[in-house]
């Protein structure tokens, strides 16, 4: 597998030279398989990018997953160009709502008056499979599934192909159980052994007890996670939109410094836009 960020800000997009290394753009990630499939996960401002980068290589066909219905991960949608090509073909699901639902989130993404063209006028095939289960198999890919504990519910995901296993949990917290959600000790079995693990890392623990509730963790919630799960690499995301480069990065050298004082290997990284992981 092959995961590329496209956007891996939180709440809103941001833009200006302290956003510049990890990029101002909200959740968007493409994952290709061994096979030539592609994934894309969330429609946030980065889908946008994707989009031109996947017309640019001619007819695109593609499963959008979506974690949840908030208005950073879906709000690049109208925008994604793709959609607006008679070649397209597009299955959209969230394993957190059902089919219908997700046609009307998109629906609604696109009404009048807040957008021009409605989702009836755009031209792709796009399709709502049923995949509300514990797994299912895109191809070769095999995909399991856990809610978020998030205000309005959401779903994580756990990708694994040729033995390889990439977790996705964004806006996820930790430290509280929402209605939705389930225990840390399942998301902990959850993560069990995957070679990459992004999690959500919204706050330092401080403004944690600022935003109890919130539907976001700490980075240092989300680091003894990965540590505990055994994961190969973590990654931070849904950075906040307050966090600069420099402050990305001491939070990142923070869960370094760590890893090396608990005697472990875990390699470290923060999201950004651009990076580009083989698993």
């Amino acid at each position: 597998m092959q995961i590329t960020c496209w956007g891996a800000r939180g709440s809103i997009a941001v833009c200006g030279p302290e956003y510049v290394r990890y990029g101002g753009e909200t959740t968007c990630l493409e994952v290709r398989t061994a096979s030539g499939d592609l994934v894309i996960l969330d429609a946030g401002t980065g889908i946008r990018r994707l989009g031109y980068h996947l017309a640019a290589q001619g007819k695109v066909e593609a499963t959008l997953l979506f974690t949840h219905a908030h208005w950073d991960h879906i709000t690049g949608f109208p925008f994604f160009s793709p959609v607006h090509d008679e070649t397209t073909r597009l299955a959209v699901a969230c394993c957190a709502f059902k089919p219908a639902f997700v046609s009307r989130i998109l629906e609604y993404t696109m009404a009048a008056p807040y957008f021009p063209l409605p989702l009836a006028k755009v031209k792709a095939r796009i399709e709502y499979p049923d995949l509300c289960r514990p797994w299912f198999h895109l191809g070769g890919l095999r995909v399991e599934t856990i809610p978020l504990s998030h205000p309005n519910g959401g779903v994580g995901y756990r990708f694994t192909e040729g033995g390889r296993s990439f977790v996705f949990l964004t806006d996820n917290e930790l430290g509280f159980r929402h209605p939705n959600g389930v225990e840390r000790e399942d998301y902990l079995r959850f993560c069990q052994g995957a070679d990459f693990l992004i999690h959500d890392a919204e706050y330092t623990p401080e403004e944690y007890q600022r935003y109890l509730h919130y539907g976001h963790s700490s980075y240092l919630e989300a680091l003894e996670l990965a540590l505990e799960a055994g994961v190969g690499r973590f990654a931070l995301h849904h950075h906040n939109q307050l966090r600069t480069d420099p402050e990305v990065e001491e939070l990142v050298e923070d869960c370094r410094q760590r890893v090396r004082a608990a005697g472990r290997s875990l390699e470290v990284m923060a999201m950004a836009v651009g990076l580009r992981v083989e698993v």
